[in-house]
């Protein structure tokens, strides 16, 4: 009976998610043959995208592109649409090394993650990004410019088109809604330069290697695939301010706290370092918090002799609503598995 319903569901639900991919395989063909208009800039451009629903570690990607850009010389402007924020519809800018009076209200919380993790770079926020670009190209003169969330967002032409994907997202999800989580049929991936698989390191490599040849099926020959995974940093408290080393947490007593799309990751990243996770409050992504949902977590990490842990991109909201000692973030990094060459080599290619 209940193979019945599933298939007179997919029944009903196929013919929409094949409108949803043709109507975007029209929008991208139009771009590419020149009905719709893309806006062109002196200044290299490099985009940094998904073509799923969902996280694939996009943040921490471009702060590792920015970072490793600002160690050419390369100051780099990054281009976000700053969700949730105040200014999402209108624009805002933010630099590095002024972050006083900047809050995630209105530029959102990945925009001072990228702040503030990155050494020589300005973040803009705003759907429209590419006349966000136009009007603070003249007063920020970036030697780059990072499209964040960027391979659906066809107005800015790029020199280098950079594909993320969740290595944990079961290849049956690879449909266009409402049957999966596709934001666009996976044709879309010919405009891809370089597929870059996150989180690598907790699936098995047999699943791994389904992902690989899945996507080579609608990528152009040769396009270089990297894979990568999170490595743990400092420990820090409310305040930015260094407590421990991730070696600390082994053994230590855990409350994780996400608003985060795919919370596993850091669980994992958690629990590598030794870490007994005795609870997890998961909040939806880019969640905005309120002091009553912290109070009972607080006192329950104070009852158990427990820390609460959470992300670097929740830490920027729980802040403004807690002054609590007890909660901490771990800093991530991203650590090349493979292909870390090849996406140097086609970076090079654009900025020199």
């Amino acid at each position: 009976m209940k193979s019945n319903f599933l298939s007179f569901l997919f029944f009903l639900t196929a013919p929409i998610s094949k409108l949803w991919e043709f109507i975007y395989w029209m929008r991208r063909f139009f771009y590419d043959v020149g009905v719709l208009e893309q806006n062109q800039f002196k200044v290299p451009i490099i985009s940094i995208g998904n073509l799923t629903l969902g996280g694939t570690g996009k943040t921490p990607f471009t702060l590792w592109l920015g970072n490793y850009l600002n160690e050419q010389n390369k100051k780099v402007m990054v281009l976000t649409r700053g969700y949730k924020g105040n200014l999402e519809h209108s624009s805002g800018i933010i630099r590095t090394g002024k972050m006083i009076g900047h809050n995630p209200y209105d530029f959102g919380d990945e925009a001072l993650v990228l702040c503030r993790g990155m050494k020589d770079a300005s973040v803009v926020v705003g759907k429209k990004r590419s006349d966000n670009l136009k009007h603070y190209f003249d007063l920020e003169s970036p030697d780059v410019v990072l499209l964040d969330d960027g391979h659906q967002h066809l107005q800015i032409d790029r020199k280098l088109n950079l594909v993320l994907f969740d290595s944990q997202l079961s290849i049956e999800k690879y449909k266009a809604p409402p049957l999966g989580y596709l934001r666009e049929g996976m044709t879309a991936l010919k405009d891809a330069d370089a597929i870059i698989l996150g989180r690598a390191d907790i699936v098995s490599e047999e699943k791994l290697q389904e992902l690989r040849d899945f996507v080579i099926k609608y990528s152009k020959p040769n396009t270089p695939i990297a894979s990568f995974c999170y490595a743990p940093g400092k420990i820090k408290d409310i305040n930015y301010t260094e407590v421990m080393s991730a070696e600390d947490l082994n053994e230590k007593k855990v409350i994780c706290v996400s608003g985060v799309a795919s919370p596993k990751s850091f669980y994992e990243l958690v629990k590598s370092q030794g870490a007994e996770i005795i609870d997890t409050y998961q909040f939806p992504d880019h969640h905005f918090y309120t002091e009553e949902e912290l109070a009972p977590i607080i006192k329950q990490a104070k009852d158990e002799n427990a820390i609460v842990l959470t992300t670097e991109k929740d830490i920027v909201k729980l802040r403004r609503v807690s002054e609590s000692a007890n909660i901490y973030y771990v800093e991530i990094s991203v650590k090349f598995l493979s292909g870390e060459k090849e996406i140097k080599d086609l970076v090079a290619q654009v900025i020199y």
